[in-house]
Order: C-alpha cells, then sequence, then structure tokens
C-alpha cells in the first residue's frame, strides 16, 4: 500500500538545487514519487528530516510558509545542501 485512498494527496519530490555533493547521489533535476508510505530513494536522513512536514502535507494540511500545493525543504547535511521541492495533487 503506497497511499491511502480518498484521503491523500500523490506528492511529486524534485532535487532543485544541490550546493555541494549529495552523499546520497541525488542530482539536481531528480524527480520521484514519495508518501508516508514510500521514501522514494530520498536518503534516510533527509527523509526523517522532513517527515512531520510531508505527512502534514499528505493528508492536505497546511502551514502559512508553505505555497498552496508546493513546498520546498532543505537536507539537514549543510556542506551538501540538498533542496527538495515537493508538490501535492489530489487523489482520484
Amino acid at each position: 500500500m503506497d497511499r491511502i485512498k480518498g484521503n491523500s494527496y500523490r506528492i511529486t519530490a524534485t532535487i532543485v538545487d544541490i550546493k555541494g555533493t549529495c552523499s546520497a547521489g541525488h542530482k539536481k533535476g531528480d524527480t520521484f514519487d514519495i508518501s508516508c508510505h514510500n521514501p522514494g530513494g530520498l536518503c534516510g536522513y533527509f527523509y526523517h528530516d522532513i517527515f512531520p512536514s510531508l505527512q502534514t502535507f499528505e493528508f492536505g494540511g497546511t502551514m502559512p510558509w508553505w505555497k498552496n500545493d508546493s513546498m520546498e525543504l532543505r537536507c539537514p547535511d549543510y556542506h551538501n545542501l540538498t533542496t527538495i521541492r515537493l508538490e501535492r495533487t489530489r487523489e482520484g
């Protein structure tokens, strides 16, 4: 089970910037699906760091600094800073 149907959004992740070299091998422009049930190949450190925001985002929540159905988050490795954009679309 990848997503909970009817109550969630499909989340598409795009690596939008890397300053340095991502130790997990992510490259600028990489795109993949991600959810609370599927890390989509995202580095474990990064996934762990963004999980609370991902969970809120996937199930329709919002925060004042998010741009509607899009948000950007940064990797906890500040020496090789990777930025990811998450975009959500309604399931079904």
